[in-house]
């Protein structure tokens, strides 16, 4: 009887649980748009955080769609970004969604999924300054340029012949700041971010570099991916949910990301 009861017991516990989904945490800096940011109001695609606000982006939709395939609800937990790695090395997040380049460096502490997102390097400058129009990092000679701290933006200003490499800032929208207020001359980006800062500071654009004559990198500094810890068995779950978006529906994300991100006003 007693073997019975615990085996009514284990099923009912079994059977409770399935009943309530998991919750998939990921982590973000909800801070960097269009991958992410954070906002004041509710809509159908942001998700509510702990502290207050909305967090939406390109990286919560793609974070909303591998939630839902995995059978999970999505928790979004925003993290700074020097943050990230070591919250999901000690489990305090399952994975970090936040526009984050699968380098060498990283790949010794975590794990990182398949991409999903692929990108180029530029650099955003104000519209009315001596670079709106260069075309090579030759024509970047003797500029300031800045990166943010503890990414490999800031590891390629040194490509630039004669440059003043500015001390790197913490984050994208404090580089904005330093560049319409004239104290650097550019700062480095991917094109999605540089799209996202035009879009909401008028007085910036962004110098996409002729064939051969930018940036040189690894394939897998301008690709995005999921990070997740060491010989976690989230890495094929992921990568089996971003198999199930097409290039073209990303594509698709990342301009609606464009398009939905809050106003600089």
């Amino acid at each position: 009887m007693r073997k019975l009861i615990a085996v009514v017991m284990a099923l009912v516990l079994m059977l409770t649980s399935a009943a309530f989904a998991q919750t998939l945490r990921v982590g973000m800096e909800c801070n960097y748009a269009p991958y992410n940011w954070t906002q004041t109001e509710a809509d159908e695609n942001a998700i509510p955080l702990a502290g207050g606000g909305y967090a939406d982006g390109y990286d919560v939709r793609i974070a909303k769609r591998v939630a839902d395939y995995l059978g999970m609800d999505l928790e979004i937990v925003k993290t700074e970004w020097d943050g990230l790695i070591m919250s999901v090395m000690s489990g305090a997040i399952d994975c970090i969604i936040a526009g984050m380049s699968p380098t060498e460096e990283r790949m010794l502490t975590i794990d990182f999924t398949d991409p999903y997102y692929e990108s180029d390097l530029v650099i955003v400058v104000r519209k009315d300054g001596g670079f709106a129009d260069a075309t090579s990092l030759e024509d970047f000679a003797g500029a300031t340029i800045v990166g943010q701290l503890n990414t490999f933006h800031d590891t390629v200003i040194d490509q630039i012949p004669d440059v003043k490499h500015a001390t790197p800032m913490d984050t994208f929208p404090t580089m904005i700041v330093a560049v319409t207020a004239g104290s650097v001359d550019g700062y480095i980006s991917e094109r999605p971010g540089a799209e996202s800062a035009i879009a909401t500071n008028p007085d910036l654009t962004y110098v996409v570099f002729d064939e051969g004559k930018g940036f040189v990198t690894d394939p897998a500094d301008t690709s995005i991916a999921v990070g997740v810890a060491k010989g976690s068995e989230l890495t094929a779950k992921i990568n089996e949910a971003l198999a199930t978006i097409s290039k073209e529906e990303r594509l698709q994300i990342m301009n609606d990301a464009l398009a939905a991100q809050p106003s600089a006003e």
